[in-house]
C-alpha cells in the first residue's frame, strides 16, 4: 500500500491553469505506476492520466489530452498534474492513484487511492 495525499485544488476561471500535487509515502514510490482520476458531481470516477515508474511513459484520457500533463519526481515521492485551458466540465474531485500498470490503469491495477482534492472551474 502507498499512502497518498493530494493538494493544489481550488477555484479557477475557465481557460486558467492549476497544478495538482500528490505526495506519496509507504511502499517504494519509484516502483509503482501513478495516475490521476476524477469524479464530477453525479458521475462515476473516470481515468484522467497515468505515468510509468521508471521510463516516465504517459497515458491520457481523450478528454484531457493536449491540456493536462502528468509528471513525477521520484526523488520527492511526488506526482503532479498540470492542468491548462481548464473548462467548466473539468470540475471534479481529483484523486491520486497508485497501481501496478500505467498503460492499463484506466481499467485495473489500482491498489491505493488518495482522498481527493476539489477542482472547480467557473465559466
Amino acid at each position: 500500500q502507498v499512502q497518498l495525499v493530494e493538494s493544489g485544488g481550488g477555484l479557477v476561471q475557465a481557460g486558467g491553469s492549476l497544478r495538482l500535487s500528490c505526495a506519496a509515502s509507504g511502499r517504494t514510490f519509484s516502483s509503482v505506476a501513478m495516475g490521476w482520476f476524477r469524479q464530477a458531481p453525479g458521475k462515476e470516477r473516470e481515468f484522467a492520466a497515468s505515468i510509468t515508474w521508471s521510463r516516465f511513459l504517459t497515458y491520457y484520457a481523450d478528454s484531457v489530452k493536449g491540456r493536462f500533463t502528468i509528471s513525477r519526481d521520484n526523488a520527492k515521492d511526488t506526482v503532479y498534474l498540470q492542468m491548462n485551458s481548464l473548462k467548466p466540465e473539468d470540475t471534479a474531485v481529483y484523486y491520486c492513484a497508485a497501481g501496478s500498470t500505467a498503460r492499463f490503469m484506466a481499467s485495473y491495477g489500482v491498489h491505493s487511492w488518495g482522498k481527493g482534492t476539489l477542482v472547480t472551474v467557473s465559466s
